[in-house]
């Protein structure tokens, strides 16, 4: 459908016609001046004429040939101030008038086809981002409310605590995921409110969480606080952010410390421990959405290994504002 879309212009246009006209103009303009210099040469019009009549001429064919670049800047100006409501429908093909350029013609076409494919586009990720969003997150309710009652029912041995303690972790890191992975589909339209907060303060909310998720596990996890400073974007954002990294983290060993550190600007993730064996290259899903969340919104990251077993990824914020302890 696309290719006979874009072989109408051809069929219906003369192509060729903006050259053609172009070279009607400037022959005639070098005509007119031919003829308006031997006027001045035998006398037949004054030499005091013959200069202000070749500026005449050069100003008329300019004006000629900006005429016929009209539809070009036009279309350019409709494509610039092109937005999903306002549409390139004054561009279809079918409303082009009959004398426009082959050329120009599909150039237009092709712009309204592609202007028409991102407008669907946009609507079909508003559409997921709103249903995924509803269908995900309600199963993980139902998951997590009754794991919560599982877990307390006094009959339960200490083996199905220990499966219930895995649910209720697994059923976490699933809430994150999904957290970001909407966030990372959410391109045109983000639905995401933006604000300032202090950055200590959401690190600070978001620990219990952490600590919910790594129950069960020889991993500790410190919070360092050496400066406090001030944000401004969406806290949900940088919430998901920090999980990710500490979730990458906790992949790197079994056991040890997840230090988060607020410096000035800057928040950092380290692992402190021993690391199990081949965990340097334990990169996986969580570290690449959180590069992802970091080229979205401007966040520069950093990764380093310190000693062959202290793994620090480190979270620039270009944008900050310092605030007084």
């Amino acid at each position: 459908m696309a290719s006979r879309g874009n072989a109408q212009p051809a069929r219906a246009f003369r192509r060729g016609l903006y050259h053609r006209r172009m070279a009607i103009i400037f022959g005639l303009q070098l005509l007119a001046i031919v003829i308006v210099c031997l006027m001045g040469f035998y006398d037949v019009a004054p030499l005091g004429a013959v200069l202000p009549l070749i500026v005449i001429i050069s100003v008329l064919s300019w004006l000629a040939a900006r005429r016929q670049w009209a539809p070009v800047s036009r279309l350019a100006q409709a494509v610039s101030a092109w937005d999903e409501q306002s549409g390139l429908d004054g561009w279809r093909p079918d409303q082009l008038p009959r004398r426009t350029d082959a050329d120009v013609a599909t150039l237009a076409s092709s712009l309204y086809g592609f202007a028409n494919r991102i407008a669907g586009y946009n609507q079909r990720e508003r559409n997921f981002t709103r249903d995924a969003s509803h269908e995900l997150r309600s199963p993980l309710t139902v998951i997590k409310m009754s794991a919560d009652m599982l877990a307390d029912d006094a009959a339960l041995g200490e083996f199905g605590q220990r499966s219930v303690q895995r649910i209720k972790r697994s059923t976490r890191e699933m809430e994150a995921l999904v957290e970001a992975l909407l966030i990372l589909a959410r391109e045109s339209d983000n639905g995401l409110t933006e604000e300032d907060f202090v950055v200590n303060d959401v690190i600070r909310h978001e620990l219990p969480d952490v600590m919910e998720m790594l129950e069960g596990r020889p991993i500790a996890v410190e919070l360092e606080e050496p400066a406090r400073f001030v944000l401004h974007g969406s806290p949900r954002v940088f919430a998901v952010l920090c999980w990710q990294l500490i979730r990458n983290a906790c992949q790197q060993a079994e056991g040890g410390t997840i230090v988060v550190t607020v410096m000035p600007g800057v928040v950092t993730v380290t692992h402190r421990g021993e690391p199990t064996v081949g965990s340097a290259n334990r990169h996986g899903f969580e570290l690449a959405i959180a590069q992802r969340i970091s080229e979205r919104f401007h966040w520069p990251l950093e990764l380093q290994t310190r000693e062959g077993r202290w793994h620090i990824a480190r979270i620039r914020f270009p944008e900050s504002t310092p605030l007084a302890a």
